[in-house]
């Protein structure tokens, strides 16, 4: 299957029916800039299909940048440029012509702090369903109730899906806001710090639930915790001042760090 392209237009992202690359994202050579200031700087870094990569670093060092370059979140500040590139499945998401709309259902995100819409608990799931012009009711419900089991929420809200979801805890008000997500049936989950805002119970609940996704769903997560990245992480990414200092296999990163900083960070050395 291809994608649907009409005068180098991009309109879709269907499933393809090709063997899959073991680079399902990749970052190459990808700099990323705020005005005259360089941000991210000449990353590359690939990574495989359902797996968990975590990105730490200190505040500021270009991860959660990084992050949200990935589904062309930057374009919305007017003062971000990008050169380099970025390959989803082997489709430059850089090209203008990409539809960023759907890209952003194919790459969805949860944010750092749970954003629930004052609404109830159904319709915050079904709201990106309208917005994507998903209307039949048989399908809408069906969905729902998929994409809340996902999010390990149905059995804790099946009952008052009509209540407003700004009475849930934090803790299942970001998996409301993850469920949200699951509706569109993305491939890829961005993460941005998505459990620095909540108790010690309801991130161990959101990191065994990652574990869960990954069966079906690439994660890329942001995080300040090295701990949580060291528990769910197949891969970890370390930057610093905008630059990709190291990248390996979690269990490697953590007991033998190949770079002097990476070390240093491990160790509490400078944050």
């Amino acid at each position: 299957m291809m994608i649907g392209v009409q005068e180098k237009t991009i309109v879709d992202f269907p499933h393809r029916d090709q063997k899959e690359k073991k680079k399902f994202v990749e970052a190459d050579n990808l700099s990323i800039y705020y005005g005259d200031f360089q941000a991210v700087k000449q990353v590359s870094m690939p990574i495989e299909k359902n797996t968990i990569t975590a990105l730490i670093g200190p505040s500021g060092c270009g991860k959660s940048t990084f992050l949200r370059a990935l589904n062309r979140m930057n374009d919305m500040i007017d003062s971000s440029r990008t050169e380099g590139a970025i390959y989803y499945d082997g489709v430059s998401l850089l090209d203008e012509a990409i539809d960023v709309s759907a890209l952003r259902k194919e790459v969805g995100m949860v944010f750092q702090r749970p954003n629930p819409f004052p609404k109830s608990i159904y319709d915050n799931v079904v709201h990106a369903l309208r917005y994507h012009g998903i209307r039949k009711k048989s399908q809408v419900k069906a969905l729902v109730k998929e994409s809340l089991e996902q999010a390990a929420l149905w059995d804790e809200v099946s009952d008052r899906l009509d209540v407003s979801a700004l009475s849930l805890s934090g803790g299942q008000q970001q998996r409301l806001c993850i469920a949200r997500t699951l509706a569109l049936k993305p491939r890829v989950i961005l993460f941005d710090e998505p459990t620095s805002a909540l108790d010690p119970i309801s991130t161990a609940k959101i990191e065994n639930l990652m574990l869960e996704l990954k069966k079906n769903y690439t994660l890329i997560v942001v995080t300040h915790n090295m701990q949580q990245a060291a528990r769910i992480a197949d891969n970890t990414a370390f930057f610093y001042q905008g630059e990709l200092v190291e990248y390996n296999a979690t269990h490697e990163f953590f007991s033998q760090p190949k770079e002097k900083r990476t070390a240093e960070y491990i160790n509490g050395q400078f944050s």
